[in-house]
């Protein structure tokens, strides 16, 4: 087990939890502006002070001691918090937020708003609960107003007129409320990297605080939000429908456009900019995102965010156009290749630090000259097909998914184009089949394993999907054979990446010669894409209208304009 370097010991320690609200109002302990507003219910208030008064445990807190300049909140339970001295240490407060509000609101509310505050609340020592009240009127006496308890000189002369017992349960009160004491947790020399992590591991019931909320509250001036921003970019890619990407993934494309890099470490230092080189990464990332996302749709043929097999990629491509914003013909066939070339090899299926060094190094020995994208992938063979499963959101099918949309494919049945950015869509089965339909398969003692593989997968319309049903294709070839005639359906077949050999294992129900000749095909269309070829165009306005068994079938155009 790896050990704390010297100095790193993380010892919870105790302090008394009316110390802590009372530092958190002073300014001594800050509210680092990532954390949540107050989310709470009027029970959980109620709740919290309960386990208090009965010495019951409520959790630990903790702080972070740092130099990092992070923006603050200016108020906790609707109190104004006081605004100390910069020193050369920040404590700030990482969790505990909910709880240290709810002792702030009850301890030191002031009753000149709202009767109906979640902080008006008494302790009935009667009825020995908490409560709220709905006015400003002073309770009776059997019922302590909480903000009192840190008024000893107001709080004990009320009692004067109350039984000995309830006196005594006061007494208990203000003892176990104002002595109580919790577990308190300081970071000491702790980077901005591992105070994510950190977070997320101790504080179950509440949100993971991510990288991108510490380097916002790192960042933040009044006319400067980087969440906003980062928020600013995806609206605006939102509209060509690749809104829904991580926000991480932006930060990360600014650190690169503010010529740092792809890492976390790169996204650290930018607390380091000013607020004008800030704007101008952002500014750059937006207008390059555009364009990566204009080469992606036309280029390569993803609809949307979705259906790129790896979302890390768009970052590296936010990069490349922010480098290269105007390729010639010649690198947009390298952009293309590289693109298809990690696609399929899996290159972003773990991005380490070490990769994105070695993108980024890359993209700029591209900049600089380069014919290629020059990083190390590895070779591609007939396995990614022969071994891989189908499943609809994993990176490997996604990357079928966008070979068979590239080649152009034409329905088994209509020979009409197939709508690839529906069926790039990923949500609708229906746009897929097993060229060997599984039930067929394992009706012929075919594991599911088998069946399933990549290589029995062809993109068809759902129409098209419904009809082939469980028949096996020397059954639903003849069909549509005896209807368009065998060269046509050859042809079909090919935008299907079937090939001539792949058809004539099919029409013999010889299963494992088909997956050999198709992953083939395959492999052969990966090399031409890798290689720089353009996906195949989608179908215009100018398609002409198919008929179905003298049936029109109407070719909807499914487009929205930007």
């Amino acid at each position: 087990m790896p050990r704390n370097p010297r100095g790193r010991e993380h010892r919870p320690l105790p302090e008394k939890i009316t110390d802590l609200a009372a530092n958190v109002l002073d300014g001594t302990i800050r509210l680092p502006k990532f954390q949540r507003d107050f989310v709470w219910t009027r029970q959980q208030v109620l709740d919290l002070l309960d386990s208090i008064a009965r010495g019951y445990p409520i959790g630990s807190f903790l702080l972070w001691k740092s130099t990092v300049n992070l923006a603050s909140e200016s108020s906790i339970a609707g109190l104004a918090v006081e605004t100390p001295d910069g020193g050369e240490e920040t404590a700030y407060l990482l969790d505990g937020c909910q709880r240290l509000s709810t002792i702030c609101g009850a301890l030191h509310w002031e009753p000149n708003g709202d009767p109906e505050s979640f902080w008006n609340l008494v302790y009935d020592l009667e009825k020995e609960q908490f409560l709220h009240r709905d006015d400003l009127a002073d309770p009776p006496t059997s019922q302590m107003p909480l903000r009192l308890l840190d008024t000893p000189s107001i709080y004990f002369p009320r009692l004067n007129d109350l039984s000995s017992e309830l006196q005594a349960r006061a007494r208990t009160l203000f003892e176990r409320i104002i002595g109580y004491e919790v577990a308190t947790v300081t970071l000491q020399s702790t980077p901005l990297s591992e105070i994510g992590r950190i977070f997320e591991r101790v504080n179950t019931r509440g949100t993971p605080l991510a990288t991108v909320e510490l380097v916002r509250a790192a960042t933040w001036r009044s006319d400067f939000d980087l969440l906003d921003e980062i928020d600013w970019i995806r609206d605006a890619l939102a509209r060509k429908h690749y809104g829904l990407i991580d926000r991480k993934l932006v930060l990360r494309a600014i650190a690169a456009a503010a010529d740092k890099g792809f890492t976390t470490a790169n996204v650290e230092e930018l607390p380091f900019f000013d607020t004008p080189a800030l704007r101008s990464a952002v500014r750059a990332t937006e207008e390059a995102a555009r364009r990566a996302v204009d080469f992606l749709t036309t280029e390569i043929g993803t609809p949307t965010a979705e259906a790129l097999p790896y979302a890390n990629q768009l970052a590296v491509v936010v990069e490349l156009f922010r480098q290269v914003p105007r390729p010639t013909f010649s690198q947009y066939a390298a952009i293309r290749g590289w693109f298809w070339r990690t696609a399929l090899t899996g290159y972003y299926d773990g991005w380490n630090s070490k990769k994105m060094a070695a993108d980024t190094a890359a993209i700029q020995r591209f900049r600089d000259g380069a014919r290629q994208i020059d990083i190390q992938c590895p070779p591609l063979s007939t396995r990614l097909w022969t071994a891989d499963q189908y499943r609809r959101d994993s990176a490997r099918t996604k990357a079928l998914a966008l070979m068979l949309a590239a080649a152009g494919p034409l329905d088994l049945r209509t020979g009409a184009r197939i709508d690839s950015g529906r069926a790039l869509a990923m949500t609708n089965d229906m746009q897929y089949h097993h060229f060997f339909p599984k039930a067929w398969l394992m009706r012929q003692e075919t594991p599911y394993e088998e069946a399933n593989l990549l290589a029995n997968i062809v993109m068809l319309t759902a129409i098209s999907n419904q009809a082939v049903a469980d028949y096996p294709p020397a059954a639903y070839l003849k069909d549509e054979i005896d209807f368009c005639g065998e060269v046509e359906m050859r042809r079909r077949l090919e935008s299907l990446l079937v090939s001539p050999q792949a058809f004539d294992a099919a029409m013999q129900g010889d299963y494992k010669a088909f997956v050999s000749a198709r992953a083939e095909t395959l492999l052969a269309w990966a090399n031409d894409l890798i290689g720089g070829e353009r996906p195949a165009d989608e179908p215009g306005a100018d398609d002409p209208e198919v008929i179905l068994r003298g049936e029109t079938v109407e070719v909807v155009d499914t487009s929205t304009d930007d």
